[in-house]
């Protein structure tokens, strides 16, 4: 029987623990399918939606991971749509609409808060919590855990599991195990308090634990409790439902074990218990009965740790020589057999726990090295990823060996080593700075394994070489670049050449495809029309394999042409990021009549036109214009916005033109939002010079989960599906949502965006103002960063030498000129003074 439990456990484990979210359980009821559900008898937890805002959405999304886990525990899983069906009371009470409800036997059983049941963990926890109520306890004080043992004597094991909240994964973990082994084991819960402190546990360290009391008599070798208080074993492993399972198993293997053969014939344990060390006794026929009370000792000592046999010497099977009174063999090394000679049973102890005694006194010695005196609460509190990231981290450190890390003294002769350097100028004290120093080294670890050797990565800590970070260096020696302001910060460097900036993502893979792609040569000249072949149809190296990017060519009459360095400039300005390759002479002219176009000519090829179908630039007189159109005809007419490339079109300063479409159930949901990005890209085409101020986009909730989130952020509540929304307006944080009953056509949105432009249209909501101040003053690295910005020199002089603040002054002074120089014509009375940090 216990092997089909245990097969049911590691099914759920496997299967519920997962979420199958291939095939949903969720049952969407009408009226009549809910009485008549309700009437039948079934378990069924139920939500009545009615408003869909952000927290019922993200709400809907968990409760249909649920609806299969709690299915295998008979609990059907539905909603009603309240806009559909109306079912009395729960759809007519506007209250209880942030509320999901059991029923059981036909009636309400209890109501949930959705603040309770905010994931699948949660609900499945407390749906079964609430059904198992009446037997899984609830103990407040040592008193009522007394209670509870006393009446336990003689009849049931208990096992008492301490989460420190409910709602987790851990509180699931205890009430999926108390749903099977119910029956056997009385389980109990608590969430620290008084029962905590008698255990020996620790309510600070936030960490479950599990302890199995022994009140049961058993059979064998333990004779009755004299105690008034249940012997307890604390399971030492993480709580999850695969680990509670294996330590109940272990509580259920014999106490001591009789052999009469030798330990190294005696097999491993085997299932459940294959992970288990064993350790060996010996007795003699003098001292049999003294022995077995010694076994025992030890084997309650050791109890969930170890198994105990003991080893009858009498038997001439047993060949192990007399001076040994013990012997023990680890799981991991099944046919290796230890031989000891014991003094005293402590030395058992010892040998099985030193090593989390160990792992103990050293997270003590770090946090008393480190000077902590807060507690780990304060870890809870730290909602940055980035900062609770690099915080737990502080005390590892990263193998930098894969990277140089340059002084003020080498840096001209290490850049002099490779043809191109990715410099990487970081913060120690900056979250985001070590949390990307980390993806740097990944990077230049898997260059290193794919052989690429045309490349050096190095680091440079700024808050060490602060004159290498403001690009001077060696004395009399030319300026390397213009000095770093922002981290983490990423150049690219050449001999003799300008840096250039990379302003990717702050990932690995999208600085690996930088870094391969700024290999070929920009442009390339190309001089047959197998080389224009092989430019727009390969990738430059393998480690592309899969990736497409755009293309741009261009066309001259000569290669003397005026217009072969105006390209050339601007070719060098998009490497890592766009392929430019050159023709000339009678290729070029070829092109030029393939492709109706007067030389000279640009033609840009990005990944979503064919290679026969390149967009034709208009004329241009500098690279900064060439750029312009380059990076225009770049852009998809109606392109799919995500995380990646956000950055990218908000950087364009044009109004956001957002279409919000949801995940498509099947092949005519699918057709249904391809026919409303059509629609749109009809409204840009149609929209002409008009939509040039803004960015038309379409975010696929499907693909994009965070658009569900800023949906919700953006209206106060989640609107019906396709939605449409103005918003990032260069003019103000105002945000238009176009009337959700109206079908989404072209002349109706240009109506639209009409009444906006001529401020008739009503607003549907403002962009936050909210800042995003450090929840942990500790830590607070935007205020630091806010400090300096703010102070002068003179206020930062006692910290550098007098030399370096001289120096440092001058550079200053005359990098703020040229500053001056060049923004003097884009400058604002608001420029003139620092803003705060804000929302973006």
């Amino acid at each position: 029987m216990w092997m089909c439990i245990a097969a049911f456990l590691l099914w759920t484990e496997s299967v519920g623990c997962t979420e199958k979210a291939n095939t949903s359980e969720l049952i969407e009821y009408t009226a009549v399918d809910f009485y008549e559900k309700l009437h039948s008898g079934k378990m069924m937890f139920t939500y009545f939606k009615n408003k869909v805002s952000p927290t019922v959405s993200l709400f809907l999304v968990e409760l249909e991971k649920s609806a299969e886990v709690l299915q295998d525990y008979g609990v059907l899983v539905g909603m009603v749509n309240c806009n559909k069906e109306l079912v009395r009371t729960y759809c007519t009470d506007e209250r209880l609409l942030h509320t999901a409800f059991l029923f059981r036997g036909g009636k309400e059983f209890l109501g949930f808060d959705l603040d309770t049941v905010f994931d699948v963990n949660s609900i499945v926890s407390e749906v079964l919590f609430t059904i198992l109520r009446e037997e899984v306890k609830y103990v407040h004080t040592d008193a009522d855990l007394l209670a509870m043992e006393k009446a336990a004597r003689g009849h049931k094991d208990i096992v008492l599991g301490y989460v420190s909240s409910l709602g987790t994964q851990e509180h699931r973990s205890m009430m999926e195990t108390a749903y099977v082994y119910g029956s056997k084991y009385q389980f109990i819960l608590i969430t620290g308090g008084p029962v905590l402190k008698h255990l020996g546990g620790n309510e600070s360290s936030h960490s479950s634990q599990v302890w199995f009391l022994h009140c049961r008599v058993q059979s064998g070798f333990m004779t009755s409790v004299t105690s008034e208080r249940c012997p307890l074993t604390l399971m030492r492993k993480p709580l999850s439902i695969l680990s509670l399972h294996s330590f109940l198993q272990l509580m259920e293997a014999p106490l001591v074990s009789e052999v009469y053969n030798d330990p190294s014939v005696v097999p491993p344990p085997q299932f459940p218990y294959q992970q288990t060390p064993q350790v060996f006794l010996f007795s003699r026929p003098a001292t049999k009965h003294l022995d077995l009370d010694t076994a025992t000792t030890l084997a309650w000592r050791l109890r969930g740790i170890a198994l105990l046999l003991l080893v009858h010497r009498q038997s001439p099977a047993v060949k192990t020589p007399d001076e040994y009174n013990a012997a023990y063999r680890l799981p991991e090394k099944s046919l290796e057999m230890k031989y000891m000679t014991l003094h005293n049973l402590d030395e058992v102890l010892e040998l099985f726990t030193i090593h989390e005694k160990s792992g103990e006194e050293e997270v003590e010695d770090e946090e008393e090295d480190e000077g902590l005196e807060d507690d780990d609460s304060d870890l809870g509190t730290l909602d940055d990823d980035i900062v609770v990231s690099v915080y737990k981290n502080r005390g590892s450190f990263l193998d930098m060996d894969s990277i140089t890390q340059p002084t003020s003294d080498n840096i001209h002769t290490t850049l002099a080593q490779s043809n191109l350097t990715v410099a990487l100028f970081y913060l120690k004290w900056d979250a985001v700075s070590m949390a990307f120093l980390s993806s740097f080294i990944e990077v230049a670890e898997r260059l290193t394994d794919s052989e690429v050797d045309n490349v050096q990565m190095i680091a440079v800590d700024c808050g060490e070489w602060t004159d290498l970070c403001a690009g001077q260096a060696g004395g009399s020696l030319p300026v390397l670049f213009q000095p770093i302001t922002a981290f983490p910060s990423v150049l690219v460097l050449r001999p003799q050449e300008s840096a250039q900036h990379y302003k990717g993502m702050l990932g690995s893979e999208p600085l690996h495809r930088f870094i391969m792609l700024s290999f070929p040569a920009s442009p390339a000249l190309l001089s047959t029309q197998e080389e224009v072949t092989s430019f727009l149809q390969e990738v430059p190296h393998p480690e592309l394999a899969g990736y497409m990017p755009s293309r741009v060519l261009g066309l001259f009459n000569t290669q003397t042409h005026a217009g072969v360095p105006v390209f050339t400039e601007a070719a060098k300005s998009l490497r890592g990021e766009v392929l430019t390759g050159v023709l000339t002479d009678g290729l070029a002219e070829k092109w030029a009549i393939e492709h109706t176009v007067d030389l000279p000519a640009v033609l840009a090829f990005p990944p979503w036109r064919t290679h026969s179908h390149p967009s034709k630039l208009p004329a241009f007189s500098s690279a900064e214009e060439l750029l312009t159109h380059i990076n225009t005809a770049l852009i998809h007419p109606m392109p799919e916005l995500t995380v990646e490339n956000l950055p990218s079109f908000l950087s364009l300063g044009k109004a956001l033109l957002l279409l919000f479409v949801g995940e498509e159930e099947d092949e005519i949901g699918r057709r249904q939002n391809q026919a409303l990005v059509e629609e749109m890209r009809r409204v840009v085409e149609l929209g002409e010079g008009r939509m040039e101020r803004y960015v038309a986009c379409w975010i696929h909730l499907g693909h994009t989960p965070a658009g569900m989130s800023v949906l919700g952020s953006y209206l106060g509540t989640m609107p019906p599906l396709p939605a449409l929304v103005l918003t990032h307006l260069p003019s103000g944080g105002e945000i238009y949502q176009y009337p959700p009953n109206t079908p989404i056509v072209t002349p109706f949105v240009l109506q639209w965006l009409q009444r906006i432009e001529d401020g008739t249209e009503s607003t549907a909501g403002i962009l936050g103002e909210d800042s995003w101040p450090s929840a942990v003053e500790f830590y607070d690295f935007l205020k630091v960063m806010d400090t300096q910005e703010r102070s002068s020199p003179q206020q930062q002089a006692p910290d550098l030498e007098e030399e370096d603040v001289d120096m440092e002054e001058e550079n200053l002074e005359n990098d703020l000129l040229v500053e001056d120089a060049a923004d003097s014509s884009n400058a604002s009375p608001a420029d003139d003074t620092l803003t705060d940090h804000s929302e973006l």
